[in-house]
């Protein structure tokens, strides 16, 4: 089948980075912000990883957003809720400063507005934990722009998380896509390799690679931008 999308993580596949360097940034930004507004640090923290978990573990029943919320605010209460747009003036001021700990590649840019002109439609399926403003600063990152995507998933417009499955039928159902005309690339053999579950191609990007589980990565076509450029082009070579 053509392939007629290309599916494409961001943190650690088109922006590289350090997972654990970019988080502990991330939230020692965030804490030192919100601490002024009564939040005590490390509850606070506590209580972002308890949303994060919420979110990873939804049913399909809300969105992210309100998932996240919805946890958040059982720790601190309703009260919380009304401190969302203080959040929101840390991803615009202080979570921009986590770029620095963040790496850059120009071959992401290179790929995605080379793949847009061969008629592909690219997706940004970046796991929807994070605000549509803190998506859209990682993507400037990386030296993209948001309109660059057809679509990109973000806490407000998303339903699951990945590793779940459903993430995955969650946007080819919304784009009118059939699974098996579908390629995702990821750095994640956990959260971004399941897609092949639903019969789409994979390609693991092993920059930044993330394999908890130990797995024998030879078993999914893997490799460096260079090596994805091929692989697609193998792809066309067979389908032409």
């Amino acid at each position: 089948m053509k392939i007629e999308a290309i599916l494409f993580d961001l943190d650690g596949t088109l922006l590289p980075m350090d997972q654990e360097t970019f988080i502990r940034s991330y939230f020692g930004r965030l804490a030192r912000k919100m601490a002024g507004l009564g939040y005590e640090p490390e509850s606070m923290i506590k209580a972002v990883y308890a949303g994060t978990k919420a979110m990873i573990g939804n049913d399909g029943g809300d969105t992210n957003e309100n998932v996240f919320w919805k946890t958040f605010c059982a720790i601190f209460g309703e009260r919380a809720r009304a401190d969302e747009p203080h959040f929101d003036a840390f991803y615009r001021n202080e979570f921009q400063q986590v770029k620095d700990d963040c790496g850059f590649d120009a071959r992401a840019a290179q790929l995605i507005r080379s793949l847009k002109a061969r008629g592909y439609r690219v997706i940004l399926a970046t796991n929807p934990l994070f605000p549509q403003i803190a998506t859209h600063s990682r993507i400037r990152w990386a030296g993209m722009t948001p309109e660059d995507f057809e679509l990109v998933t973000t806490y407000e417009n998303a339903r699951f998380c990945k590793p779940n499955p459903e993430y995955y039928k969650e946007i080819v159902t919304r784009l009118g896509l059939a699974p098996d005309r579908c390629l995702m690339v990821g750095n994640d053999v956990g959260d971004d390799m399941i897609a092949g579950k639903l019969g789409m191609k994979t390609f693991l990007l092993t920059d930044c690679l993330i394999n908890h589980a130990g797995e024998d990565i030879e078993r999914y076509p893997n490799g460096s931008f260079e090596a994805l450029e091929s692989y697609i082009s193998a792809l066309e070579a067979r389908q032409a």
